[in-house]
């Protein structure tokens, strides 16, 4: 098979963590930049990542990277890519997103209307056709300028990598899926490991556990727009994925995971999202404040997402709230407790420095995933587990 470059975005702070997973599944790493990781593979490749990674928001295929400091330029170096090696005579084409940093073309309208033009003339010269009815499968065009060097690429996903399929009820501010298994995977969580998420909401942190401890590829249970593409990537190849992830699954595995929040309907729709990933009977989902938070059990670990005060709260119920989560931590003194939020307030109320403090761009919002860490648990003997549950 054809090798391409495969570039796949990502939340700003956390490229090393997709870096990571790109590794896991095989595939050579060409660059990483910030927000995106580009890397070398096949047609199969391109349905391996998208069933099997959880951290990227979609795969492109790279057409080309150009430089172009005026529209002529992008015009021209647009025009002069292979276009017709990825997009057929009855190809459905268009610039669907453009963005720009630090470059001296900077509006996403413009750029998109000369790129589509440039598309056309490129696609008339190849194809001998003054028209395309543009009735087949779909190839939307992202581009990404920075400092005048803009990378192009054709979008193999449709729908963002960070749905799913099973969130169909949400809570007010969710985290998204991508965001939160980004998050797990940067702690030493794992699944022999208790995990608690006291402001679960929609339960995205303990399905995305859950679905990491069963070894669940997050492309499972979703289609993506590249399985039109015949001609570049073999419908077998979707098959041999989707074979592949399956075989993985394994959802009689024993669990510790779960999650509370005070609103008893947010709990309902957690049942029903985790129902729907099909990871229902992993997960343990109760109505409980978090002042209520304890566990009889050492070694555990909280990984939230609290209120911000920038929708769910006004501010000036943070302290109290944040106070709570500092208790909690107090009372369960050998767990290690990971927090996103944009709160700047957030060390002062838990009353405790965080041990790492990591900087995540949560779309727009900057938002800090503070890190306090407990103590390590004492290793096990060999057999200890298994006598242990003999004896139960």
């Amino acid at each position: 098979m054809k090798d391409y470059l495969l570039i796949a975005p990502c939340h700003f702070g956390l490229e090393a963590v997709l870096k990571k997973e790109i590794q896991e599944l095989g595939y050579e790493i060409v660059q990483v930049e910030d927000g995106r990781v580009t890397f070398r593979g096949d047609a199969a490749a391109i349905c391996r990542a998208n069933v099997f990674l959880r951290t990227a928001e979609r795969v492109l295929v790279q057409v080309g990277r150009i430089h172009a400091e005026t529209f002529d330029e992008l015009f021209e170096g647009t025009k002069a890519l292979p276009w017709e090696e990825f997009i057929p005579e009855d190809g459905k084409f268009w610039v669907t997103k453009a963005s720009s940093v630090r470059s001296k073309l900077f509006s996403p309208s413009d750029i998109q209307s000369i790129m589509k033009k440039a598309v056309v003339e490129r696609l008339k010269g190849v194809y001998g056709r003054s028209w395309f009815d543009e009735t087949g499968a779909q190839f939307p065009i992202r581009v990404f300028l920075i400092k005048d060097e803009a990378t192009i690429g054709i979008d193999t996903s449709g729908v963002s990598l960070h749905k799913r399929g099973y969130r169909l009820l949400k809570a007010k501010a969710p985290i998204t899926e991508t965001l939160a298994a980004a998050l797990i995977m940067l702690t030493p969580w794992n699944r022999d490991r208790i995990l608690v998420d006291p402001f679960c909401g929609s339960g995205t942190f303990p399905i995305e556990a859950a679905m990491i401890a069963a070894k669940m590829a997050p492309g499972m249970n979703r289609s993506f727009l590249a399985e039109a593409w015949t001609g570049l990537v073999p419908i077998k190849s979707w098959y041999s994925a989707m074979d592949e992830a399956s075989e993985m699954v394994d959802v009689k595995i024993e669990t510790d995971i779960q999650g509370y929040d005070v609103d008893g309907e947010i709990i309902k729709a957690a049942r029903e999202n985790a129902r729907c990933a099909g990871v229902d009977s992993l997960i343990h989902f109760q109505q409980r404040p978090v002042e209520q938070l304890s566990h009889p059990k050492k070694y555990g670990f909280i990984i939230t997402n609290p209120p911000y005060g920038e929708r769910l709260e006004e501010k000036a119920a943070l302290p109290a709230l944040y106070g709570q989560i500092g208790d909690a931590l107090r009372r369960l003194d050998t767990w290690s407790a990971y927090v996103i939020t944009s709160y700047d307030q957030a060390e002062k109320y838990i009353g405790r420095k965080a041990d790492k403090n990591r900087k995540i761009y949560n779309g727009m919002l900057k938002t800090y995933f503070y890190q306090f860490l407990g103590p390590k648990p004492p290793k096990r003997r060999p057999g200890e587990r298994e006598m242990k549950e003999d004896q139960a």
